[in-house]
């Protein structure tokens, strides 16, 4: 149908559609739009009841048309609004939450009356408006402010709160005078427009008569033209309690852009999109909003059929009027509810919508213009709506383009047909319309009743519409010509670099982020590319489909929320634990949708504020610290991909959190998604920190080419990006960067190291090859590209060490290896190449080992353990047998629980015998070859003098460094070991350095300070920002200047390196530890610079303790430096009393000195106990001032009180009490009464210790410098109460109680110390005062003098059951062991000789008491038995080791008489007794004495049944184990006891654990006997018969080195003896899920625990196995276990 023909036709009918009807009139705030106001001339049509309702085909009236129904309301002049009092009127934020603490100080004087001084005081608690208006009155009791005030302020704020609801702001008062004039005209247009309202019914619209729409019409009004009037709008809050506040208005969000199908955006429940509008410039889209009917309202059919057809009625009207547009669904049109709210349509099938959208075109377009409209209607694009909380709902809005252009549409008209019900005959007829825009709507203009009016709108149109295309065309052109240049490249680089030509690995990057669109999340990638410290992500569903989910693919991040960060852990444990700088922590700060915790869901905008946002701003405040990254290494990158337009957003308080933690945005990076984004960006942090962010922020740029640039700019990488590692038959398996991550604690060495790198293809190789080669031979740490490149063409190879065949031989036996876990040391002094001879030998293992070293000495064993098994076995599936690992550790503190630890894991994860672990320990020791006999593990040592063939290689490789580098004689790590470690050279190369140094200026003070700390502290260093802050370096985030530059010419003498442990910083050292000591010496000797006056100074300089990163680490070295003392089983030279660094200014600068910088120390570090706990010693020790040391050991036990400091008040009292005991010559009464009061206070200061060593933290918690040291036992406490006793009694003893001092007083004395008599039994010349003065103090202490004695055997027997039941399990450990027995076993024979009874004493007794001497002659046996230390269970354990067999039958026949003629029998004697039989029969078993089994076993069940299964004699339970275990005889079974002889093993196990479980961190139950393969007693086989068999044959492997037997057992080659498996049974049992048990026919089933839990395999598999069964206290164990299936 052509146009002529068109016009010709008259339409009878009003063909009117839902598009025909003219939408409510919308003031926008756009300039363009304004001319659409004009309301009044807007006239309704008549309406003709005849002709066919025009309703949707669902049959429903149609939405209302309010085209002309503005309302007539009565607007309040805005000049009008005043307050009363004009002293109250003051300039606030609209909301309240927007308020600053300044504005809520204001509020709380001038409206509230409200003291000033509380004021003040909320002032300074940062009480701001976003916190006041989510308090209650709980919050503001804490903060301190009285009920009244409080109930006055909540109320006030709810009372405003409850006003804002009805009211739009006010205009500021600047702006009243200049627009009252407009407003009232406004209120006067729109009452005349109000008074023209009539609808009709009939036409299905309806009135509109709500006041609440006429008011917000009114708003939108005056809106609108304030808005034209105000660049920037403010708001007057007036006080006065009857006017009202204001409301606060939802900011309009941003649109999809225009024509962009693929754009990444979505759409929040209740945005508002901007108002609808007509066309302006025909560029510029118009937009049209509709709700489509949900599914419980129509059809499916009919729901597509009304899209398409509001659809291209829309599209037909935007043709014809050439103007661009926008159709979206899902968003609320309807005037009584918010215009323009996104609700969005919930879609069953996306692909239906663009199904009914091509297949309806031709029904609604003529054929010949089908075409033309599918090149100017865009297909549906799909926009996700999600909750208000940020997760995604089921609801879409749907936007359709409409693009008229002109090379398409020309100079047509667009028809369209559509199918209109007829009220009268229901049914649908075919409707020719003619759609176009008018205003904001499209309007039919066939669809009045008078076909002489369509007629002439028609012939309007058509001269329009060539006016329309010739201002199409230009506005086409005119749009291409517009192509701005761009600079936004150029400043990414520049924002992300800080000016240098490269983005530094060394650079933490933040990103902060929202919900990143789908199709975007390629183009995140460059997160993979950086040093990503930390994201803070908005996005709750990021970790299902968004970007955290992308990033984990190929990368580790670890999932945390902000409240994890504000736990009140230390920093480094904090960083521990979190992995902080070892992999990527991925923040959600609002939460994640898949959380079960109610704390960690995601909350709404509001609810945020509320509840999340104190956590964000601590969380912030930590992750920006100096003490976590320095600000010049800090880069925060906010990444936008929606627009942020509320004033509340999270995201926009997460910014001023940064803004206020780093002092500005010097340290930021805003990408925004498009130039829309940034706009409403820029906004909101103008208004909230006055700051224009638009040179921070890059708009222009799509995503993908932010990627690729950032992608760009990173550093060339000196690792391969494909690293392999060695796997079995000579393979390889690629270790991947994401599992790389993973083994956080390890530096792993691949096979292909250093090889295929970006850097070797880099024009910076040569640059880098230097730069590595220098920074090795000045001393820094060697790297494996010092050894990759000695390899190269041209390069001598690395110097290899006399030592270093010895130690590959020693790592790679020609016989192979006993134990599936070994242990090699590397003894070498600090600084002369230790650590790099074992590099060295890694190195030219890797391809035949996994090689590793620990990179972060903060580590835990286990930790270390499970990352060593995890590279055992990556790569390996079900495959038998895996590659060895060998593990490079320096300097651990215990690699003997390492060693374990590893061997403990590998048993949950290996199979049987499968694996094989080398530990390579670089220890340092001044001592190397005295380190290397001691040792017990295989080990070699250097020391710091070179071989003359050393010292040859060391000369050669000097000429080839001349050859490329200007003055290698600078490199003096190098240099030093060139020259042998001549003292001569490096006291020459100092003093020519430091020829001109000024002492007291910044340099000197700086060198003084590293000089001092890498002296008396190994491995300690400064971090560089504190370097550059003690010498004045204040540097931008583009600094150039360096510390080289500030510290010419000293800096040949300091390296720069950087560190992993605590954190990732660049810290500064001295280039060799001697380098660092006569640098002390010269600034002592040529400067005057005492250590005293080194150490207060840095003690006094507070920069030192302010924030920085690694401010822990020094703290810790400076603690050290003051109070570690030196010891010889350490590696130390010498033991000594106090730190090396003490010692010496004693030495030097005296006494006076060393108090004064300890009492200095404890001011500054006024938390920590060690120090006062020294200074107490040093007073102690050294000045003999007793009140003084107790003064700061009672301080020391105030703040932390464990057993080292309880026992050091003990020494205290102990050495006041000697020397009280040696100035009182002769001994007066006085003086013993004060002796014996020292003694008491000493005793229980021990006894205090003992009690706190059962729950021991071992070290203070504030000196963690020794931290890493294995935990102990201290048992110091009760060694002091010893020796204070044994003080004590040599003491009363000597008194001169008589004349003649004859054997009788003596044994009197000791009667009464036994208490057997009292003090007043005591014979004395009464006529001698001084003698009665004795007496009378004797008397007065009696009490405590009678315990002497018990408590002295307690002690001793405590000691027998510590060395006897357990072992330790550190070889450390062992050597203490020995020197407290040694010392105890002086005390025991000094006690043995005071307290042993004379023939006069016995004599007298028997005379007393005549009746007594059968209970006399059994004291005396059991004195025998105590001095031959037989008397107890531990006793004649021992004696299975140390008494011979004709000692031993004297003691069975003691022991004999005690059982047999004991008139009341103990428990302990039944125990003891049968326990003398097993011994015996162990060493004698020929003794015609022994008690037959039978017998025993008769005697034990007696005493089973007498304590039951819950006594507290572990003894009685393991001699159970002993006789009763089950026999294949079954003879046991007639006994009463059997039935619960599992119960009496168990029963063991609990005793055991209530006597000694606090000592097992250190120590390990011992087996003393194994079960054997005879019968009776027979089968009972002692670990000495064992040893002795192991002594017996040959000791020695094939190469002909002895074997200890300690190192047998260790081993386990001990159980392959074929003597030991002679004699020993090995038992069958099941294993299952970790644990062992025996199955003895029945119901008994008997459960015994692995010595080695290493030798259990994982997997909840239920295995058949055998073993050797050994007997603890704590219960049967399992050694030497084997799988039977495997055998």
């Amino acid at each position: 149908m052509d146009p002529e023909r068109k016009q010709s036709s008259s339409p009878s009918l009003s063909m009117m559609t839902d598009q025909s009807k003219e939408d409510v009139v919308n003031f926008t705030v756009d300039e363009r739009n304004s001319q659409s106001s004009v309301v009044d001339e807007m006239k309704m049509r008549p309406s003709n009841p005849s002709a066919p309702s025009l309703k949707s085909y669902r049959s429903r009236s149609p939405p209302p048309d309010f085209s002309n129904a503005i309302p007539s309301v009565s607007i309040l002049s805005v000049g009008e609004m005043q307050s009363k009092p004009e002293e109250n009127n003051f300039t606030l934020p609209p909301l309240i939450e927007d308020w600053t603490k300044d504005q809520v100080k204001d509020w709380l004087v001038n409206k509230l009356r409200v003291s000033k001084e509380l004021s003040q005081k909320l002032y300074d608690q940062e009480l701001s408006g976003a916190c006041l208006a989510s308090y209650e009155k709980e919050d503001l009791l804490e903060l301190g402010v009285p009920p009244a005030p409080a109930i006055q302020i909540l109320r006030q704020i709810k009372k405003f709160k409850k006003q804002s609801e009805a009211f739009a702001p006010a205009t500021p008062a600047p702006e009243r005078e200049l627009n009252q004039r407009d407003n009232a005209e406004m209120s006067q247009e729109l009452d005349e427009s109000a008074e023209n309202e009539t609808v009709s019914s009939d036409s299905g619209i309806q009135s509109l008569s709500s006041s609440v729409w006429m008011l917000q019409m009114a708003r939108d009004r005056i809106r609108a033209v304030i808005n034209q009037n105000t660049a920037e709008r403010q708001f007057v809050i007036h006080t006065p309690d009857n006017l009202e506040a204001p409301q606060r208005q939802r900011p309009v969000c941003q649109i999809r852009p225009f024509d962009k199908s693929n754009s990444s955006i979505f759409y929040k429940e209740n945005d508002i999109l901007p108002p609808m509008a007509g066309p302006s410039n025909l560029i510029e889209p118009v937009h049209e909003y509709h709700l489509l009917p949900n599914v419980n309202e129509a059809s499916e059919r009919e729901i597509l059929y009304e899209f398409t057809r509001e659809v291209f009625s829309f599209a037909a009207s935007c043709m014809n009027s050439r103007t661009n547009g926008t159709i979206h669904f899902g968003v609320n049109v309807q005037q009584a509810q918010q215009h323009g709210q996104v609700v969005g349509q919930t879609i069953t099938s996306l692909n239906k919508y663009n199904e009914a959208f091509e297949s309806s075109l031709g029904d609604f377009f003529e054929e010949k213009y089908v075409n033309v409209a599918r090149l100017c209607i865009r297909p549906p694009n799909f926009i996700q709506v999600l909750h208000e909380n940020g997760t995604a709902s089921d609801k879409w809005v749907i936007e359709v383009d409409v693009v008229p252009a002109i090379s398409q549409t020309q100079d047509y008209l667009f028809y369209t047909e559509l199918g209109i019900t007829s009220a009268g005959e229901k049914h649908q007829c075919k409707t020719l319309c003619l759609f176009v825009r008018e205003g904001p709507r499209s309007v039919n203009i066939f669809a009045d009743t008078n076909p002489r009016v369509g007629q002439e709108k028609l012939k309007d149109l058509t001269e329009k519409v060539k006016n329309l295309v010739s201002v199409r065309k230009a506005a086409e052109e005119n749009k291409e010509r517009c192509f701005p240049q761009s600079y936004q490249g150029q400043r990414l680089k520049q924002l992300m670099t800080r000016g240098r030509h490269v983005l530094e690995s060394s650079l933490q990057v933040i990103v902060v982020t929202d919900k990143c669109h789908p199709d975007q999340l390629e183009h995140m990638d460059f997160l993979k590319e950086i040093s990503l410290f930390a994201v803070l992500e908005f996005d709750p569903e990021s970790d299902l489909n968004g970007t955290c989910h992308f990033y984990r693919i190929d990368r580790i991040a670890n999932l945390h929320f902000p409240h994890m960060y504000t736990a009140q852990d230390s920093l480094p444990t904090l960083i521990g634990k979190l992995n902080l700088f070892k992999q990527t922590s991925w923040i959600f700060c609002n939460g994640r949708l898949n959380e079960e915790s109610e704390e960690d869901m995601p909350l709404t905008p509001s609810e945020w504020l509320k509840r999340r946002s104190g956590d964000i701003s601590k969380m912030i405040g930590f992750l920006c610290s100096p003490d976590i990254i320095s600000k010049d290494k800090l880069l925060v990158t906010f990444v936008l991909h929606s627009a942020v337009t509320d004033m509340s957003h999270p995201i926009l308080e997460t910014f001023c959190a940064i803004y206020r933690t780093l002092e500005g945005a010097d340290n930021m990076v805003c990408i925004c998604r498009d130039s829309g984004v940034f706009s409403d960006w820029k906004k909101l942090i103008e208004s909230r920190c006055k700051e224009d962010i638009s040179s921070k922020c890059i708009y222009e740029l799509s995503l993908n080419e932010i990627s690729s640039t950032v992608k760009q700019l990173k550093e060339p990488q000196t690792q391969s990006s494909q690293r392999y590692l060695p796997s079995t038959g000579s393979s390889s398996v690629l270790l991947t960067k994401k599992a790389d991550e993973l083994f956080t604690v390890l530096d792993i060495l691949s096979e292909n190291e250093c090889e295929n790198t970006e850097i070797e293809k880099s024009d910076s190789f040569d640059e880098f090859n230097k730069k590595v080669e220098e920074n090795f031979y000045r001393g820094g740490q060697v790297r494996w590209w010092n050894f990759h490149l000695s390899e190269q063409r041209g390069s001598l190879p690395f110097i290899k060490r006399d030592k270093y065949n010895e130690l590959y031989d020693l790592i790679t036996p020609v016989e192979g290896y006993r134990s599936s876990c070994v242990m090699i040391n590397l003894f070498h002094p600090p600084g002369c190449g230790g650590t790099t001879l074992a590099m060295h030998v890694l190195w030219n293992l890797r391809r035949k080992f996994r090689c590793a070293v620990v990179k972060n000495n903060r580590a835990t064993n286990n930790e270390i353990a499970a990352q060593v098994i995890n590279l055992l076995t990556y790569g390996k599936q079900d495959q038998p047998g895996y590659t060895p690992v060998l593990l490079l550790v320096d300097n651990w503190e215990d690699v003997e629980d390492l060693k374990q630890c590893i061997v403990h894991v590998s048993g949950e994860r290996t199979q049987q015998n499968t694996f094989m672990v080398i530990i390579l320990n670089c220890e340092r020791t001044q001592f190397p070859d005295e380190s290397s006999r001691s040792s017990y593990v295989p080990n070699i040592f250097i020391t710091n003098k070179l071989s003359t063939k050393e010292q040859g290689l060391f000369s050669e490789k000097l000429q080839q460094l001349k050859t490329y580098h200007e003055k290698p004689e600078t490199f003096y790590a190098f240099m030093i070991m060139t020259n042998n470690f001549s003292e001569a050279y490096i006291t020459n190369i100092v003093s020519n350095s430091l020829k001109a140094l000024d002492a007291t200026s910044r340099q000197g003070r700086l060198l003084s300070f590293l000089a001092l700390l890498n002296t008396f502290v190994n491995g300690s260093y400064m971090s560089l920002s504190l370097c550059e802050e003690l010498l004045g370096i204040r540097n931008s985030l583009w600094k150039q200047e360096t510390i080289d530059d500030s510290m010419t010419p000293y800096s040949t003498l300091l390296i720069t390196f950087s560190v992993e442990e605590h954190g990732f910083y660049q810290a500064v050292r001295f280039l060799h530890p001697m380098i660092a000591s006569n640098c002390l010496q010269i600034l002592e000797q040529k400067h005057k610079l005492s250590l005293a006056e080194v150490t207060i100074n840095i003690l006094h300089c507070e920069k030192v303790y302010k924030s920085y990163m690694g401010k822990d680490f020094l703290v810790q070295n400076i603690q050290s430096m003051l109070i570690s003392r030196h010891r010889k089983e350490q590696g130390d030279d010498k033991d000594t009393q106090f730190s090396p660094l003490i010692e010496k200014i004693h030495d030097k600068e005296g006494p006076e000195k060393v108090k004064e910088l300890f009492e200095k120390a404890i001011g500054r570090f006024d938390r920590s106990a060690t120090l006062p706990q020294a200074l107490a010693r040093y007073f102690c020790l050294r000045e003999k001032d007793f009140q003084a040391a107790l003064k700061w050991a009672l301080d020391a036990r105030s703040k932390n009180s464990n057993s080292y400091i309880a026992d050091t008040v003990g020494q205290v009292y102990k050495s006041q009490l000697k020397k009280k005991i040696e100035d009182s010559e002769p001994l007066t009464a006085e003086a013993l009464n004060e002796c014996l009061i020292l003694g008491s206070k000493a005793a229980k200061a021990f006894q205090e210790s003992q009690e706190l060593a059962k729950k021991d933290e071992t070290i203070d918690p504030f000196d963690l410098h020794n931290r890493k040291r294995p935990k102990s036992y201290n048992t110091s406490g009760y060694v002091g109460e010893t020796e204070v006793m044994m003080i004590l009694l040599d003491l009363i003893k000597e008194l001169p109680l008589s004349q003649s001092r004859d054997r009788y007083q003596t044994d009197i004395l000791l009667q009464i110390l036994k208490g057997h008599h009292t003090i007043r039994d005591f014979h004395f010349d009464h006529s001698n005062a001084a003698t009665a003065q004795f007496v009378d103090v004797l008397a007065y202490h009696e009490r405590f003098l009678i315990s002497l004695k018990p408590r002295l055997k307690e002690i001793f027997s405590f000691f027998e059951n510590y060395f006897t039941y357990l072992r330790p399990r550190s070889q450390e450990r062992v050597t203490a062991d020995d020197r407290n027995k040694k010392k105890l076993s002086e005390h025991f024979k000094q006690y043995l000789k005071i307290f042993s009874s004379s023939e006069q004493e016995k004599a007298s007794e028997k005379a007393r008491n005549p009746n007594l001497s059968l209970l006399q002659e059994i004291q005396d046996q059991r004195f025998y038995l105590e001095t031959k230390r037989a008397d107890s269970f531990a006793g004649l354990l021992q004696c299975l080791s140390d008494k011979s067999g004709a000692e031993m039958e004297r003691i069975f026949k003691k022991w004999k008489f005690i059982f047999e003629k004991s008139p009341k029998r103990s428990v302990s004697d039944t125990v003891n007794f049968i326990l003398i039989n097993i011994v015996m029969h162990s060493i004698k078993p020929s003794s015609k004495e022994l008690k037959k089994y039978e017998e025993l076993v008769d005697l034990l069940n007696e005493e089973l049944q007498k304590e039951g299964t819950h006594s507290n004699s572990t003894e009685m339970y393991y001699l159970s184990m002993l006789l009763m275990w089950p026999t294949k005889d079954r003879k046991l079974e007639s006994l009463s006891t059997y039935k619960d002889i599992a119960t009496y093993f168990r029963s063991a196990k609990k005793s055991f654990h209530r006597r000694f479980s606090h000592m097992f961190p250190v120590r390990t139950a011992v087996a003393h006997f194994f079960l054997g393969k005879s019968t009776r007693l027979n089968r009972i086989v002692s670990k000495v018969v064992l040893d002795q068999i192991l002594r017996e044959r040959s000791c020695s492997d094939q190469s002909g080195q002895s074997c200890t037997l300690n190192h047998l057992w260790q081993s386990g080659a001990a159980w392959n003896q074929p003597q030991v498996k002679k004699e020993l049974l090995r038992v069958k049992g099941i294993s299952e899920s970790g644990e062992i048990s025996v199955n003895y026919g029945g119901n008994l089933k008997i459960p015994v625990r692995p010595a080695y839990l290493g030798d259990i395999r994982s997997g909840c598999s239920r295995e058949q196995i055998s073993f050797y069964l050994g007997f603890t206290m704590e219960g049967p164990v399992a050694y030497n276990i084997k799988y039977l299936t495997a055998q």
